[in-house]
This record gives C-alpha cells, sequence and structure tokens, in this order.
C-alpha cells in the first residue's frame, strides 16, 4: 500500500503536509498510525471503580443542572445523578448548551475519572451518552496541526474502503492456526473500528504478536548474519589450568558464577564470535568471573582488553587483576589518559609487540593510534555507558574478538531479550555467602538532624560516608538539595572531620584526588552528585545517605545503594524523601523491602517504563506500535523462541508459505542491514 495519502478525497496539499509531519505519507503509514488509547464505554457498576479510574456510568438525573460562569467563557455545569444507589456529581467544563440537554428524572449514560473521596465524575471529555452508545470501545488518535480527529477517522475509513483488497496476510497459516490468530485485514480494522470487546482483544493479540515476531526475526538474522560473516577465534586451553587458578582463589565461586563462566568459556572455545551480555546484582561476583575469561584468552596466546567507564575504576582493576594473577606470567598494564607521553607510549609499544597481555583502560583504548598484537578478548564494565559504537570502532579496525558487556544493572528479560536481542544473556543471580545485606531506611527530612547524628558515630567507630545529592548547585526550578549548600552545611555539622565534594564540573585530575582521598580514608565523609555511581570500591564506607531520593529511579538508587556493604561490617542507607507523589513514595517503600536487583528492575520497569529505564540517549531500544514489552512479556518470549526456530529452519527460506513474510522483512531492510551500521 505505497499509495499517495493524497489519493485520496479530501487530501489537499494542507491536509497532506499536515499528515506527513505526522510520518503519515502514505496508504499503509495510515492504516498502521494506531489509536494510542482507548476509552471504555462499557457500563461497570460503581463500587467496582478504582479512584481516579476513568470509567462509564448509567444513572437517573436527581437535580437540575447548576451552571456557573467564570471568567472569559469558562463555565462549570453540576448536576447530581442517581448510580447504583449512591448521589454522584457529574461535573462538565465548558459545555454550558448542555443545561438544555439534561433535564429532572433524564436516565444518562456519562463518562469521566471518578473521584472516590467526592463521589464525583469529573474530566476534560466527559459528556452525557445516549444508551445506544453502551459498551462501545472509543479509539483516541494523536493529531498534530489543524487536522481534526473526525477528519483522521474518515480518512481512515476511506483507506479501507478503497484499499482494503491489497492487505495481504503475512503469517504463515501455521502460526496463524497454532495461535488462533485472526487474519491481517480484519486485524487491522478493528483496531480502528472495534466492533466490540472481544473483537478488539482479537486484534491487538494478533498485531502484537506480528510486530514482535518481526523484530525478532531482524534479531535472529542479524545473528545468523554475524556468524557466517565473522569467523571467530577458536581458542584453545589447558583445562587444568584454569582449575587450578580457581581453586588458588581466597574464596569458592557460587553456583551462578560457575554457570556462567562455563557458557563464557564455551564462547572462547566455539568458531564463532562472543557477542554475550553478563549481568549480575552489585556484588554478585562478575569481575572474577571476567578475570577468569581473561586468563584463558591470555593461555591461549591472545591479547585481552578491559574497558571501564572512568580512570580511578581502571586503577582499581589493575590492582586487584595484579593481585590476582601475583607470581603467574601474566602482563598487566594500564592506558591511562593522564599517563605522561614518554609513559604513553612505551605502553602503546608493548600492546604492539605482545609484551603486554592484559590491558585496562576507557574507551581510549579503541582510539586511534591503539594497535594490538593479536587482540582475542574485549570485556566492557557498564555496557550501557558505551553502547554499539565500540562495536563498530573495531570492526573497522579488522579486528574480531569475542566481547563481553557487563553491567551491574540487572535488566528485567523482557528488555533484555528486546534491547540486546542480538546477544546471549548471562546472569549471575546468586550472591556469596556471608555478604550482609545493606538495610534500607526512609526518612523524612525533618529526621535530617537523627541522620547527622547517625553519620557522626558511624564516622567515630572509623567508618566512612557517602553523601548523594541530584544537583550540583542551588536551582529556581527544583526545590531539591544541592551538592555545595549540603557540602557546606556538614561541614559545620560535623567538626573535625573531612568531609569531600564530588561532582561533574570538577577537572579530571579533581575528581582523581578527591576520590583517592576518600579512597584513602583521608577523607571520611563524601558529598556527591551521581557520579560516584560507578565508582571505585571502598569496603570501609557503611553509611549511604541519599537527598531527595523520590527525584531517582529504582535502579539508579540500588546502584548507589551498592556503593556500600562491601566490607564485613554492617552497612546502612538512609533515603531521605519527602515524596509528593504515588510513585515516589511507592519507590521509598519498595527500596526498603528488597535488596534484589532483579526485583526492583522489574518494579522498575514497571513504573518507569521501557523508555526511561536505560534514558532516552539509550540506543537500540526498539519503539513499537501495538506491543508493550512489559505488558506483553510472555509474547516477547514466544516471538522470540518462534523467530530461532523459522530462522534457522529450511521452510522459512524455500516454502512459499512463508514468502510474504520474507518479502515484508526485505521491504524493512532486515536482509541487508547490520544492527550496528
Amino acid at each position: 500500500m505505497i499509495q499517495s495519502v493524497s489519493s485520496l478525497s479530501g487530501v489537499g496539499p494542507k491536509a497532506a503536509e499536515q499528515l506527513r509531519l505526522m510520518g503519515i505519507e502514505t496508504i499503509q503509514d495510515l492504516i498502521e498510525h494506531f489509536p494510542f488509547r482507548y476509552e471504555d464505554h462499557a457500563i461497570r457498576p460503581i463500587n467496582e471503580v478504582q479512584h481516579d479510574e476513568r470509567v462509564t456510568l448509567q444513572g437517573k438525573v436527581h437535580s437540575e443542572p447548576d451552571l456557573r460562569f467564570f471568567g472569559k467563557k469558562k463555565s462549570r455545569l453540576t448536576v447530581r445523578v442517581l448510580v447504583d444507589g449512591l448521589l454522584v456529581q457529574a461535573i462538565f467544563f465548558n459545555q454550558p448548551y448542555l443545561k438544555k440537554q439534561i433535564h429532572l428524572g433524564d436516565v444518562l449514560v456519562f463518562s469521566g475519572k471518578l473521584d472516590r473521596n467526592r463521589l464525583a465524575i469529573t474530566g476534560g471529555t466527559v459528556k452525557p451518552k445516549t444508551l445506544e452508545r453502551d459498551n462501545e470501545l472509543e479509539p483516541v488518535y494523536s493529531v498534530k496541526g489543524d487536522l481534526k480527529v473526525t477528519m483522521l477517522k474518515k480518512l481512515i475509513d476511506q483507506a479501507f474502503s478503497q484499499y482494503g483488497d491489497d492487505i495481504h496476510e503475512i503469517l504463515p497459516e501455521q502460526l496463524l492456526t497454532t495461535y488462533r490468530l485472526i487474519e491481517r485485514k480484519t486485524a487491522l480494522y478493528h483496531l480502528h473500528f472495534p466492533a466490540d470487546l472481544d473483537m478488539f482483544r482479537q486484534a491487538k493479540r494478533r498485531m502484537i504478536y506480528e510486530e514482535l515476531l518481526l523484530f525478532q526475526l531482524k534479531m535472529q538474522l542479524f545473528r545468523k548474519k554475524e556468524r557466517e560473516e565473522v569467523t571467530g577465534q577458536e581458542k584453545r586451553f589447558p583445562a587444568s589450568l584454569i582449575d587450578e587458578f580457581i581453586q588458588r582463589l581466597p574464596f569458592p565461586l557460587t553456583g551462578a558464577q560457575s554457570r556462567v563462566l562455563k557458557e563464557i568459556t564455551e564462547d572462547l572455545i566455539s568458531p564463532y564470535r562472543m557477542n554475550r551480555l553478563l549481568q549480575g546484582d552489585v556484588g554478585s561476583g562478575k569481575t572474577i568471573v571476567a578475570a577468569i575469561g581473561l586468563y584463558a584468552n591470555v593461555l591461549s596466546g591472545y591479547q585481552g582488553a578491559l574497558m571501564v567507564p572512568t580512570e580511578i575504576l581502571a586503577e582499581q582493576h589493575v590492582e586487584s587483576l595484579t593481585q590476582l594473577f601475583e607470581g603467574m606470567d601474566v602482563k598487566i598494564a594500564q592506558l591511562s589518559g593522564s599517563a605522561k607521553v614518554k609513559e604513553k607510549r612505551e605502553t602503546l609499544e608493548k600492546l604492539r609487540s605482545g609484551e603486554v597481555d592484559i590491558i585496562v583502560g576507557t574507551h581510549a583504548l579503541i582510539q586511534e593510534g591503539v594497535d594490538f598484537h593479536n587482540l582475542g578478548f574485549v570485556i566492557t564494565d557498564e555496557q550501557h555507558r558505551f553502547g554499539v559504537e565500540q562495536r563498530r570502532v573495531l570492526k573497522n579496525k579488522g579486528l574480531k574478538p569475542d566481547i563481553l558487556f557487563m553491567t551491574a544493572t540487572p535488566i528485567p528479560r523482557t528488555l533484555a531479550i528486546s534491547a540486546f536481542g542480538d546477544m546471549d544473556v548471562s546472569t549471575i543471580d546468586e550472591m556469596p555467602k556471608g555478604r550482609k545485606p545493606v538495610k534500607t531506611h526512609w526518612a523524612k527530612h525533618d529526621m535530617l538532624p537523627r541522620v547527622i547524628e547517625f553519620m557522626k558515630k558511624e564516622v567515630q567507630r572509623g567508618h566512612q560516608v557517602y553523601i548523594i545529592c541530584p544537583l550540583i548547585e542551588e536551582s529556581d526550578k527544583l526545590d531539591v538539595q544541592n551538592a555545595i549548600d549540603v557540602h557546606q552545611q556538614l561541614s559545620i555539622a560535623i567538626q573535625g572531620v573531612s568531609v569531600g565534594l564530588m561532582h561533574g564540573r570538577l577537572h579530571h585530575e579533581e575528581k582523581d584526588t578527591v576520590m583517592n582521598s576518600f579512597a584513602a580514608n583521608e577523607t571520611q565523609i563524601l558529598v556527591s552528585t551521581t557520579v560516584v555511581e560507578v565508582g571505585v570500591n571502598v569496603p570501609n564506607a557503611t553509611v549511604m545517605v541519599i537527598y531527595d531520593a523520590d527525584r531517582f529511579g529504582l535502579s539508579q538508587l540500588h546502584q548507589l545503594r551498592g556503593r556500600v556493604g562491601r566490607g564485613s561490617e554492617q552497612s546502612h542507607c538512609i533515603l531521605l524523601a519527602n515524596p509528593k507523589t504515588d510513585v515516589g513514595k511507592e519507590r521509598m517503600a519498595i527500596m526498603t523491602e528488597t535488596t534484589d536487583g532483579f526485583e526492583l528492575s522489574q518494579r522498575d520497569l514497571e513504573l518507569r517504563g521501557p523508555g526511561d529505564f536505560f534514558g532516552v540517549k539509550q540506543s537500540g531500544l526498539p519503539q513499537f506500535k501495538v506491543a508493550d514489552i512489559v505488558e506483553d512479556y510472555r509474547i516477547v518470549e514466544i516471538a522470540r523462541q518462534d523467530a530461532a526456530k523459522l530462522v534457522y529452519s529450511t521452510a522459512f527460506w524455500t516454502s512459499d508459505d512463508y514468502r510474504m513474510l520474507r518479502e515484508t522483512l526485505e521491504k524493512q531492510g532486515a536482509f541487508r542491514q547490520s544492527k550496528i551500521d
């Protein structure tokens, strides 16, 4: 349906331009411009309706309408209606003409948002309904400019009348039968013009599956193409040496660590290039698994690279890896942006000649002028801070190393499948024994004096404290505590203690100085913005205080909480917040209930939605027209399984049953484009 919308009657140059601004240029664009929500006008008993829920009620007018005017052309009409034995106020704004249409004793069907406290129904779209419109689903569309919704609906109806026969089925009969799906043309029509609730549900279910299947097929096709085009490095290493290394560790690996390590080493041995996401909660032991993977890579005769977000973290990794490989023939180096020119030149030369086995640094590791002797394995810590750009750089350098992305932000499975569907996902879902969970407390701002006293006691015991603030400086727009003010207040309130200040506007060297001072316990209290979210390991820090905690998402709060609890002492996280919204209150309650990062990430996804889970800059997160990866998680899983079976089957590539599906994917460029290009 590639015909222009201009072929429809009533679409002149002006209307065509307005439609174009909405992304509608063809008949297909128009038919696939779905409503963003539906108003359900099915009449329900009032006792089944929740507070603030949109609903349609039926009742008998119990009083004459009361019309009052205020301001310029503004009015409010109030009428009392008897609904299921209760008197409900129906309030209509700026619709004075209704006074002549509503009479005492009339039976009305009316819609709006119910306020259970006042027993009032109100809302911008509240209108009295005739009984003929009972059980009607009303689609609600987004429009731009001067284009009216009524005009848009007429054009969609006209498009179906003129071009409906051009809507062809793209799913094979086998899938339609298996899942009892209605045909495509019927489904598309009933998303715009639902005959009833049952038909609408069938239409939506059909289109959700189609949308998710097409997306998962693209992901699986990309994986297949990568495997066929990119030959991996089949690494060979003595398993006995890996076992010996594990035996030397001062602690046993957890079952989850052992399982994930097996998946990684199998990838290294495989002729296919590794493309794996390793996720695990804060403190679950991802780093040691990565270190063992790097050791296996070195034993195979290849170099390894560990990329981290900050130089401070790079230094810490170099220190821990040096201790791990003490007395072994494994050469470790750091590539630092702050290193002297001579030192950097020597490191680059050793990297080029193969003298360095493992190099640690920021993303500068893959920049121009950094050449490897034989790079075999790249590990990226906190992968969401790098995205897919680094893979493109490595590809352009002609390097084909195995790649492992690590994140301490647990990602719900449906989101991992959707955003990282081209990857294998490994999960460490078990914490090492003996680790004490951080105790989390929610305190209102008026409890700050008690919180300060608690901090004093912890410092007197020789421990250290993190304090996190949302802003650097005072803001006129946001009434939140800022780091500079809090730093000044605490420096006065807690005498005889060194209070540091850390934020994103400090120069790199200044950040290093502040953080190193805290790590060495020269600074007892560190006031900071969220730049410490991914920071150094300070086992002596036992208290994390987060000002205006309701301004953060659950996953970020959990990451910040993970900065403490790294030593043997009991640690505490104090959430200072007076949340004004129900969501803010719920976040605080959830944080005090659980320390399970995976449970928190799922709750965070439900509260914030997938778009805000990673942040708006996250690349690769798909935008679906009908599907919702939170609500439709079961269909996400099914579509992924079906796509994997299809792509690796002969029938998909040869049978006429799959011809329309192949042609649809071809039009969308699935057979020729690379996910990272």
